[in-house]
């Protein structure tokens, strides 16, 4: 009897082994290069979070040589003063929060937002949404004032309803089914999302 319960441990703990990677795979996304990313503002509700620099193994082992090429290049070009563009992350993120606090009091519309920032290579990347008629154009501009960012990039959207302009790091939970006797449309006890 002993035995047979050892080979049902071994297959429940087989089959609890199969599952882990699927019920995990998305936990597996880690930030591997430990690029700069924060959010910056949260005025916007239901905006998706961008995955930013959270990538799975297989993804950073099919970039880190992309990551070597690049990161050297500015200075092989003439164009930086450090031999590798990594290593102005940290700084260009510790510029960036100083130079969001001074936007806060010289452009406050900015904080009409929820906004993600990564920094990578020089580069700065914002994602997220921001409220209709905000002034995307002098935000941007504002932020490539930053010493040594050599590019800003904008994947913001005013209606994220209609999709998002980056990967989100979480797939949106699915609507659950109305309650029964319930209109489809009806917001019902926790059928809101928050």
């Amino acid at each position: 009897m002993k035995e047979g319960m050892m080979i049902d441990t071994r297959r429940i703990g087989l089959a609890l082994m199969l599952l882990l990677p699927v019920a995990h795979a998305e936990d597996d996304l880690q930030n591997r290069g430990h690029d700069p990313f924060f959010q910056i503002s949260s005025a916007i509700p239901d905006c998706p979070e961008p995955a930013g620099p959270r990538v799975s193994e297989a993804e950073w082992r099919r970039e880190s040589h992309h990551r070597i090429e690049h990161g050297n290049h500015c200075w092989v070009e003439g164009r930086c003063r450090l031999p590798n563009a990594f290593t102005y992350d940290e700084e260009i993120a510790d510029s960036a929060r100083r130079r969001l606090q001074w936007l806060s009091a010289n452009m406050p519309a900015w904080r009409q937002s929820t906004l993600w920032v990564t920094v990578w290579q020089r580069w700065m990347l914002v994602q997220g949404c921001v409220a209709p008629g905000f002034a995307v154009g002098p935000f941007i501009d504002a932020l490539r004032e930053v010493p040594d960012v050599e590019r800003v990039i904008d994947e913001t959207t005013a209606h994220p309803e209609r999709g998002v302009p980056y990967a989100r790091y979480r797939s949106a939970a699915p609507a659950p089914a109305p309650a029964p006797g319930a209109k489809a449309g009806d917001a019902g006890n926790g059928d809101r999302k928050r």
